[in-house]
């Protein structure tokens, strides 16, 4: 798997970084979306020079222009809610990609512990696709496992992209040990090095779902 981390080069992504996790910033939803919006055009522009090309003949006002275009656009894959906010961003450049939307949920037991469990999945065929998978935090790494065997019960995609804007070490470390094809990168915005009992990352930003679209009931 190859791993990329877009915040290791100094960008205006860092100005965003800053504004999402900044706790009177980020106060305002309709600004934390934005962010998480601009965040996911960067991903996606940075993805987009991965991918392949084809010189078109392109009539202009004064004659004919060779520009490369896109081959054919990624599918476009997030795990609801969170990632919702940087699907549209990523959307908003892949403007003629087909979408997937994964349900997942962490089923929590008596005792505070939980699990992430699979719900819903609507999606195309994704067979010998390109498919860009996004979930704005990587905390535990399980909600991006299971999106990511998910995508498999819809085809075999040609490679898959791996997006979140800040993951915990412990779960690139885990998804790195889950997922070992070579078909596979991991794009990341930033790697924070701590993780609550409850699996939220530390510093982090505090929940990206809650902040982006209000609390839900068990967000306490």
């Amino acid at each position: 798997m190859d791993v990329r981390i877009l915040g290791n080069n100094h960008s205006i992504l860092d100005q965003y970084l800053s504004e999402i996790r900044d706790v009177v910033i980020q106060k305002d939803p309709l600004r934390f979306r934005e962010n998480m919006y601009r965040i996911g055009e960067l991903f996606a522009y940075e993805i987009s020079k991965t991918l392949k090309f084809e010189v078109s003949d392109v009539i202009t006002p004064l004659g004919i222009a060779k520009v490369p275009v896109l081959t054919s656009q990624p599918v476009l894959a997030t795990i609801l809610r969170a990632g919702l906010s940087v699907h549209n961003g990523l959307l908003k450049i892949f403007d003629r990609g087909e979408n997937c939307f994964i349900s997942a949920y962490r089923k929590y037991s008596e005792e505070g512990d939980f699990e992430v469990e699979f719900e819903y999945m609507a999606s195309p065929s994704l067979d010998n696709k390109v498919v860009i998978l996004s979930d704005p935090m990587l905390a535990s790494g399980k909600s991006m496992e299971i999106g990511y065997h998910a995508l498999f019960s819809k085809g075999t995609p040609a490679h898959i992209h791996l997006v979140s804007i800040i993951s915990s070490q412990q779960g690139v470390n885990y998804i790195i040990d889950k997922i070992r094809a070579e078909n596979v990168t991991l794009w990341l915005g930033a790697i924070d090095e701590g993780m609550t009992p409850h699996s939220y990352i530390v510093p982090g930003l505090g929940d990206a779902g809650d902040l982006a679209y209000g609390e839900k009931i068990d967000s306490k």
